[in-house]
């Protein structure tokens, strides 16, 4: 099946009981089972297993041509899982541009445990190659990264790992992208990461995580720490995020068509000094992002010649782009990632300009878009 036939039924047969079409939400919190150790369809306890989630969880795992996938409570609840993954004393290359969130639970929370962390620039695999080292575990890439929309090449850099003598995992934080815009696993990641709060649930409404991949060994450690640590995605928000998912597709066809207006707007205004999208002849990663991707997708990221009064005016001033964190909902939101969401990298190399605006392009009426960021800017 087609990419846009799987996001409506991949994981969500009718129910075999009554015939109902959506994917009933299971809010119980337990089984009766048959017997001492005689679960009905492995149905026990739902930390461990909920039928309106394993729906969600099937249902991924066909978008990004998986075996398996796994869903948390949030993005972050993710995250940390695959890195319980990690021993004392082992470590991890990521990208110099992550989400912030990422970046604090790497340097503020996790080297605490004796874990530790190199940041590279990830658009160049030799850069990775030189910060690898033979404790390195996991490279973790983003690609588009938050906020700086640089683009990295993932089957280049799954080479460069795999050539590596330990082969450390590499896991794609596949956020921004979605496995509508792009398939990491199909390009040799081991392992592929969302915040479903984003375009996945795609409402500003559910906040959620996931893992997908394809190693049979992966997925059964993860679903353990999946267990064990209990980070789990409720029933109602397991709901809302597959309802969400089915109209990915066309969302992030809108998303992406509203976007190269805006960037074509903004790359004209006086008041612009730079405008980042990954599809714009501009970006230096252009053609990479259009061999791995399908479009450039709805995130825009820009810096005013007026540096950081003029962001943040221009970020309080907008009526349409609602001033707000998160991203990929249908509405249109407008932040100051250096004051926002990226406050935590403040005084680090990963500090972000203070100058940069990031929109979450929405799939409103782009003429009323463009006129109200007009009106704003200036």
């Amino acid at each position: 099946m087609q990419f846009e036939t799987l996001a409506i039924h991949a994981g969500q047969e009718p129910d075999p009981n009554n015939g109902a079409v959506m994917t009933p939400v299971y809010m119980t919190s337990t089984y009766k089972q048959d017997g001492i150790g005689k679960p009905r369809q492995g149905y026990e306890y739902s930390r461990t297993h909920n039928p309106t989630r394993k729906a969600l969880q099937d249902c991924l795992a066909a978008l990004e041509n998986g075996t398996w996938g796994l869903c948390f409570g949030s993005g972050m609840a993710a995250t940390d899982t695959v890195l319980r993954l990690l021993s004392s004393g082992e470590h991890v290359v990521a990208g110099n541009d992550v989400y912030g969130g990422t970046f604090r639970l790497f340097d503020k929370i996790l080297r605490r445990f004796n874990l530790d962390f190199a940041f590279a620039d990830t658009t160049d695999v030799e850069n990775l190659a030189d910060a690898l080292t033979p404790a390195t575990r996991i490279v973790w890439l983003e690609t588009p990264t938050n906020p700086l929309l640089a683009v990295s090449d993932i089957r280049a850099v799954v080479a460069m790992a795999k050539s590596h003598a330990n082969k450390p995992l590499v896991v794609v934080d596949n956020t921004f992208a979605t496995p509508y815009l792009q398939r990491p696993l199909d390009l040799g990641a081991d392992l592929v990461i969302h915040s479903m709060t984003k375009y996945l649930g795609g409402h500003s409404d559910a906040i959620g995580g996931a893992i997908i991949g394809n190693d049979p060994e992966l997925g059964q450690q993860l679903a353990y720490l999946q267990n064990a640590i209990g980070a789990v995605l409720s029933p109602m928000d397991s709901f809302l995020i597959l309802r969400g998912i089915k109209t990915l597709p066309i969302r992030m066809d809108r998303h992406a068509e509203n976007a190269e207006k805006i960037v074509n707007f903004l790359v004209a205004h006086k008041q612009v000094a730079r405008v980042i999208y990954p599809f714009h002849e501009s970006h230096p990663n252009v053609q990479i992002a259009k061999r791995q991707m399908r479009n450039g997708g709805g995130m825009i990221s820009f810096i005013l010649k007026g540096g950081a009064d003029a962001a943040i005016r221009t970020a309080e001033a907008t009526k349409i782009f609602t001033l707000a964190e998160s991203l990929g909902g249908v509405e249109s939101l407008i932040e100051v990632p250096a004051a926002m969401t990226h406050l935590s990298t403040k005084g680090s190399p990963l500090e972000v300009d203070a100058g940069l605006v990031r929109l979450s392009v929405g799939i409103e009426n782009v003429d009323d878009l463009i006129a109200d960021l007009e009106r704003a800017i200036g």
